[in-house]
């Protein structure tokens, strides 16, 4: 008998094939309510209430697997799981169109000035010039961020007769043309949309994506929504745009801080608000509570899930024996995102020494996944990553190689894009750990860990020496720093360590320097 825990509300027709496997025994009660049986159970089911910590972990001695019934995780310790050895999955699309739908309910709303007449209304007010609304029809939409919920509003706005502009450093060119929307840049969507509505996820290059210098390129009169994540959208960059009549008006779903208690965006007239209900349909919730249900269906009947936060089952010593790769592989790919802030069409994976005789599949998706964590809106694990490089029009390859570098390990990844080609190798010394040994046409060493600065520069005298000048005066110390050049007086680069995220306007003034080619910041 397999004993399953569910702790947390959620739809009991979602549950159902659980409740109806002979095999499985389900408990719907909380955490506390069963400590002295935790030891007991198989799985795990979840909301966001039960907070499942390194401490119940440690109790729940014979969990194999918890399943989040929706997308966000953040009440799951995924470091303590995986140490535990304990799969965790969530539901990634259960949302989608509930999300989708009530982002276009929001836009329809905020033109026609839904919100504001039914108030007067009930209020016994008849005041029909008032409330004169803009129609969707032939109005330019701007869509930042194109995973699958952005997808579902571009499909939407289509039937409305909107002309779609979308901005998405990773839409590629062709799939933009199948699709039948605009790619365009960041300006480009700004200037030109009449209606932006943001689908990304927050990171650090979306935070603030829109604040008071970006909204100040859009049109007057701009509308602007956000039913993703609270912080895409700068709250004061936005007030000070409402408040001298820029902005004609806000839907949001989200904010910076929940509740938002005193926030000064609910004083304005043409703002619209609702307690973060992008998920909040009886179909979304039944959803994830179906899609999680039948994940834990598959894992626990021996067959593969497709929505891992976190490592497959492996055995003890397959995990031992993978684990260095799989997380110097997951950098690898995460470096390599963050140097192509360009589209790409095809990433090359290349294996040599004892590396190679292990599952490379494994370390392969483990490496797509870094690459595409920070370019998706969803969560991106070692078992979908290469579904979702295929739905991106990715296309992916491994290879075993004979050739003797020098290294009794060594992992090279190609990225090519449009007009841009970037090549990475990294190797794992024992005692030593990871390190990365060469980016491109140039042999450099250093630890992938931190904040670190990329600068592709000139080899001339002085250029060292005025990167240092600057971050000098900045009050920014260099923890380490590695050089590389292929000639004396060619190309050359650098690699800078810090102990804190360097910020923009730094990077921007090392730029300006004529010998200076570039200079990426990447944060790992």
């Amino acid at each position: 008998m397999i004993h399953v825990l569910v702790s947390d509300s959620m739809s009991s027709e979602g549950l159902q094939p659980l409740l109806d496997a002979a095999h499985i025994n389900v408990v719907q009660k909380k955490v506390e309510e069963v400590d002295h049986e935790l030891h007991l159970f198989d799985a795990l089911l979840v909301r966001s209430a039960t907070k499942v910590t390194e401490e119940l972990f440690e109790k729940m001695t014979n969990l194999k697997i918890v399943g989040r019934a929706g997308v966000g995780v953040d009440n799951i310790d995924i470091e303590a799981a995986t140490k535990h050895g304990v799969v965790v999955i969530n539901a990634p699309n259960g949302n989608t169109i509930s999300t989708a739908e009530h982002t276009f309910a929001m836009m329809a709303s905020l033109l026609r000035h839904i919100p504001q007449a039914n108030v007067t209304v009930k209020s016994n007010e008849w005041n029909r010039s008032a409330f004169v609304g803009t129609e969707l029809y032939s109005k330019s939409l701007g869509i930042i961020g194109f995973g699958r919920i952005g997808g579902e509003i571009a499909k939407r706005a289509r039937v409305f007769g909107m002309n779609i502009l979308v901005f998405d450093p990773f839409l590629t060119k062709d799939r933009a043309e199948k699709i039948g929307v605009s790619n365009c840049t960041l300006d480009e969507l700004l200037t030109n949309a009449d209606i932006i509505t943001v689908h990304t996820p927050l990171i650090k290059e979306t935070r603030g994506i829109l604040n008071k210098e970006t909204i100040a390129k859009t049109k007057k009169g701009v509308y602007l929504l956000n039913c993703a994540r609270g912080g895409i959208i700068d709250e004061a960059g936005l007030i000070h745009h409402l408040e001298n009549g820029h902005v004609a008006g806000a839907a949001l779903d989200v904010f910076e801080v929940e509740p938002p208690v005193n926030n000064k965006l609910l004083k304005f007239d043409n703002v619209i608000v609702t307690p973060h209900l992008g998920a909040s349909t009886k179909e979304a919730q039944l959803n994830v509570a179906a899609q999680v249900t039948q994940e834990i269906l598959n894992f626990l009947d021996g067959k593969p899930v497709t929505s891992s936060i976190n490592l497959p089952t492996l055995t003890k010593e397959l995990f031992d024996k993978i684990q260095p790769f799989y997380h110097l592989a997951k950098k690898m790919g995460n470096i390599v995102s963050q140097c192509m802030k360009v589209p790409v069409q095809e990433v090359a994976i290349q294996y040599e020494g004892s590396v190679a005789e292990l599952e490379t599949s494994f370390i392969t998706k483990a490496l797509l996944s870094g690459f595409l964590g920070a370019r998706v809106d969803i969560t991106v694990n070692e078992v979908n990553a290469g579904m979702i490089a295929k739905e991106r029009g990715i296309s992916f390859s491994e290879k075993i190689t004979s050739n003797n570098s020098g290294y009794e390990n060594l992992l090279e990844v190609k990225v090519f894009g449009d007009n841009q080609n970037f090549v990475l190798r990294g190797t794992h010394v024992p005692h030593y750990g990871e390190r990365i040994v060469g980016i491109n046409d140039f042999n450099i060493d250093f630890y992938p860990t931190g904040h670190l600065l990329y600068i592709q520069h000139q080899d001339k005298p002085g250029v060292i020496g005025r990167v240092g000048k600057v971050l000098g005066d900045h009050e920014v110390n260099i923890a380490t720093m590695q050089v590389g050049r292929k000639e004396k007086g060619g190309e050359a680069i650098m690699m800078l360590a810090f102990d804190r995220p360097l910020d923009d306007t730094l990077t921007s003034q090392l730029a300006a320097y004529d010998d200076i080619v570039s200079v990426k910041s990447i944060d790992l």
